[in-house]
C-alpha cells in the first residue's frame, strides 16, 4: 500500500494522537503559559517573548545576535524582527560586529535595564505560581531542555 491510498485515520486513531502526542501538548502548555505571562508583564509594557530577549542581553558588554538566536531557540530573521519594536522603544541597541561585519552586537540600553528591573519582580512571582502545582518542574527543565538540545 503507498502512502496516497492509506485510509483516512479512524477515531480511535484521533483520540490516541490526541492523548500522546508531545508536540500538542508542548504547543498548548506553551501557549497557556505565554498569555499568563504576556498578562502579567504587560504593566511592566512587555511580552513574555520581549523579556525574555531583553534578558538575553542582560550582560555586562555586548551580545552577539546569533548567541541570542541559539538560546532563545529562534533563527536569527526572527530575532531581527523581534529587536525591531525594542530599538524602537530605545531598550536596545545595535552596532555591527568588528569580528564579523555579517553579524551584529547587541547591546541593553539603560532604559532597556529599568525596564528589566520594572518586570522582574513580576517574572518572580508569576514564576512561583506556575511552578507551585508542579511536582518536580526541575526535572521537567531538563527534560525540556533535553528535547530542545536533541532538534539542533
Amino acid at each position: 500500500m503507498t502512502l496516497d491510498k492509506l485510509p483516512a485515520p479512524d477515531i480511535l486513531t484521533t483520540l490516541h494522537v490526541r492523548d500522546t502526542c508531545l508536540c500538542l501538548h508542548a504547543q498548548r502548555a506553551a501557549r497557556v503559559l505565554a498569555r499568563r505571562f504576556d498578562e502579567a508583564l504587560r504593566p511592566a509594557g512587555l511580552t513574555n517573548g520581549q523579556f525574555s530577549m531583553l534578558m538575553s542581553m542582560n550582560r555586562p558588554g555586548p551580545v552577539r545576535m546569533r548567541d541570542v538566536a541559539t538560546l532563545l531557540g529562534m533563527d536569527r530573521t526572527t530575532v531581527t524582527a523581534a529587536l525591531k519594536t525594542l530599538e524602537k522603544r530605545g531598550l536596545v541597541t545595535t552596532e555591527p560586529d568588528p569580528e564579523d561585519r555579517r553579524g551584529r552586537l547587541l547591546v541593553l540600553s539603560a532604559a532597556g535595564r529599568e525596564r528589566l528591573a520594572e518586570a522582574l519582580p513580576i517574572w518572580v512571582e508569576t514564576h512561583r505560581a506556575v511552578e507551585a502545582p508542579l511536582d518536580e518542574p526541575g526535572l521537567l527543565r531538563t527534560q525540556l531542555n533535553a528535547l530542545a538540545a536533541s532538534g539542533r
